[in-house]
């Protein structure tokens, strides 16, 4: 969907005449009061489930579908992409109008706030005064919670799995290493890369390898991959893969680096690491979720989540609970890490579904 009227953004910057792709699923009841929203992470995009054009499966179709945790017999779900996305909202390959030439690393630096007013207006452009819920996982979650800070009047239910109020100093550090490999490759020309047909996959696969490490749990990657050799004998190389766990990071890279912008990567990390609703209220995060009252919430988080650990999401269960607000917490004991929120745990799944069907059942 196009929008001609310009964007104001937290920088100060203003987007103009930008499009924002999306996907919907299941349909719009006569009251309009059924539209879900779900938020991507990092790397996702507006395919939320079935199958796409290229037969490529949405990245969260196992909780999306008819019959569903999201049950889209029930829900209308909508599927948005943000700006600075490369997944068909208006990013850095685009032209920019004032140039002629493709955005590159001169595309404006963009917040999950700025994320979020956006998806307001094709909320809106879209019919819906108000959301039955707004959901996402990590990057999405801090989505939705902001969705409450900035429009509580525009939805009804909050529900954020594996996120945080704020990244800690580590996981800043992390992005921070990420982008330097990426705007130290040689191909990289500071950010516009494109005019010189070349793509800088040697900072992208770095960045998506140190980005797979902290998805996944130690004892996780300790069962999965062990000290397990690629071959029977050790090559002694310092080049050569000698470890499966090596195979696989750099299996993981290659294939990042086959689809994913790398300027877009450095926009959402860095949105990533601004996030911190908090910081406008003296620190305070209970002061933050004020303004959230008429909001219900639904947090959910993994034992062994230690980029986004279950201590983060207790701290805006507490913050909400502070100003007697209305919020279910579910704290999974799964293997996966971080990664868990995409994957199939029965117990995470069968909160979500609790959750949706009383949503659903909401006014009957």
């Amino acid at each position: 969907m196009q929008f001609s009227a310009p964007l104001a953004l937290k920088s100060g910057a203003r987007l103009a005449d930008y499009r924002l792709a999306y996907e919907t699923y299941g349909k719009l009841n006569e009251r309009r009061d059924n539209a879900v929203l779900v938020c991507h992470a990092l790397n996702a995009s507006h395919h939320v489930a079935g199958l796409d054009e290229q037969g490529r499966l949405g990245w969260w179709d196992n909780l999306v579908g008819p019959g569903k945790p999201l049950d889209t017999d029930r829900f209308f779900v909508i599927g948005v992409n943000n700006p600075g996305s490369c997944f068909g909202s208006t990013g850095p390959m685009d032209l920019n109008p004032a140039t002629g030439r493709a955005w590159g690393a001169d595309f404006p630096v963009q917040t999950v706030e700025d994320w979020v007013d956006a998806q307001v207006r094709l909320i809106d452009a879209l019919g819906i005064e108000r959301l039955a819920a707004v959901v996402g996982g990590s990057l999405g979650g801090m989505q939705a919670l902001a969705w409450t800070l900035r429009h509580p009047q525009r939805l009804r239910h909050c529900i954020a799995v594996a996120t945080a109020p704020n990244l800690s100093a580590q996981n800043i550090a992390f992005n921070e290493v990420a982008r330097r490999a990426i705007v130290t490759d040689p191909d990289f020309h500071g950010g516009h890369f494109y005019e010189h047909g070349v793509v800088p996959k040697r900072g992208l696969r770095v960045a998506r390898m140190i980005g797979h490490i902290t998805y996944l749990a130690g004892d996780a990657m300790e069962s999965k991959f062990g000290r397990e050799l690629r071959a029977a004998e050790l090559a002694y190389s310092t080049q050569d893969i000698e470890f499966q766990i090596e195979s696989y990071l750099r299996h993981q890279g290659d294939k990042f680096s086959e689809y994913f912008d790398a300027n877009t990567y450095l926009l959402i990390t860095r949105a990533l690491d601004y996030f911190d609703p908090a910081r406008e209220h003296g620190g305070d995060l209970s002061r933050a979720f004020a303004v959230a009252r008429d909001n219900r919430f639904l947090l959910v988080s993994f034992s062994t989540d230690w980029r986004f650990s279950p201590a983060r999401s207790r701290e805006i269960v507490k913050a909400l609970v502070d100003n007697r607000i209305g919020v279910s917490y579910a704290e999974i004991d799964a293997p996966h890490g971080h990664d868990a929120f995409l994957l199939d745990d029965p117990r995470y799944h069968g909160v979500m579904r609790a959750y949706f069907s009383r949503i659903a059942n909401e006014g009957l």
